[in-house]
């Protein structure tokens, strides 16, 4: 088995493993309570969706940049939903309830989603080169690897709650673990093309995840709580399924370097400022 095919196993069975994590810390009432709620489904929709994916359009169509890096960034930005949003959204001080309801929320549903928006955005970076993705294979792996063990282990944790939730810590470290060994990996093998990012590509990094915020935040709706359980679940974005799509996708390419490099900065980026935001609030 190649390296390259090695990783993509790899970060399947990472996401597989991230979304059983997140399922069963989660109840169907932490997702029925956002979902049932249609104004913050809608806004959150509408922030994550359509903002964040459309900010990143023009930050690339701005600075110019090559057709697999703006690759990366856009399949970064079509990805939310990610585990580390109520963590960020506790260490804010903001409302950890909302935030879990809406990464169950946008986890979900980026496994249909994300796929349709990514063959919508791509067409405007691509240029010359065919960078157009199987929407329908890759809606078929993302149910597989995203929506069902999601799925099955919100179920579980309904049926045994007790035994779901002694299992929540070893699946964690599992998680952990599976996600250290996996970009461990990528980095190895992706780290001249990770030193050759300039600083105006963090630069953009830096705008993109702090227009996220922004996003949710404005559309956080009432109650500073909720308002910054949306800026956080916004601004964050789903490493695990970003990576397996642009493994997938466009494996040993800077699609992929890009997109484990924006996962990299935007978690030490939003970790400091939910840091001093909870301080300052």
């Amino acid at each position: 088995m190649s390296i390259e095919k090695l990783i993509n196993v790899l970060v399947i069975v990472t996401l597989i493993q991230l979304m059983v994590t997140i399922g069963l810390g989660v109840t169907i009432r932490d997702v029925i309570s956002v979902a049932m709620n249609w104004r913050l489904a809608a806004r959150a929709a509408i922030a994550n969706y359509i903002l964040v994916p459309a900010c990143a359009l023009v930050l690339l169509l701005m600075v110019q940049s090559t057709a697999l890096v703006a690759t990366g960034i856009l399949i970064a930005a079509a990805c939310p939903g990610a585990p580390y949003g109520p963590p960020l959204v506790g260490l804010a001080k903001g409302g950890v309830p909302a935030a879990v309801g809406l990464m169950a929320l946008l986890a979900g549903s980026s496994a249909l989603v994300s796929p349709v928006l990514l063959s919508i955005t791509l067409p405007f970076v691509a240029g010359d080169q065919p960078l157009a993705i199987n929407v329908v294979k890759m809606d078929e792996t993302l149910f597989l690897t995203q929506l069902l063990p999601l799925a099955i282990a919100i179920a579980f944790k309904n049926w045994r709650p007790d035994l779901a939730e002694r299992l929540v810590k070893p699946s964690k470290r599992l998680s952990l673990a599976l996600n250290i060994v996996t970009i461990g990996m990528i980095i190895a093998v992706q780290f001249p093309l990770l030193l050759a990012i300039k600083p105006a590509g963090y630069a953009g990094m830096l705008a993109l995840t702090l227009a996220g915020v922004g996003f949710g935040w404005l559309l956080g709706g009432a109650g500073e709580s909720q308002r910054v359980a949306m800026a956080f679940s916004t601004g964050v974005r789903n490493a695990g399924v970003s990576l397996a799509i642009a493994t997938v996708s466009f494996p040993g390419t800077e699609a992929v370097t890009t997109a484990l490099a924006f996962a990299i900065f935007q978690t030490i980026v939003l970790v400091l400022l939910a840091f001093l935001w909870g301080r300052w609030t």
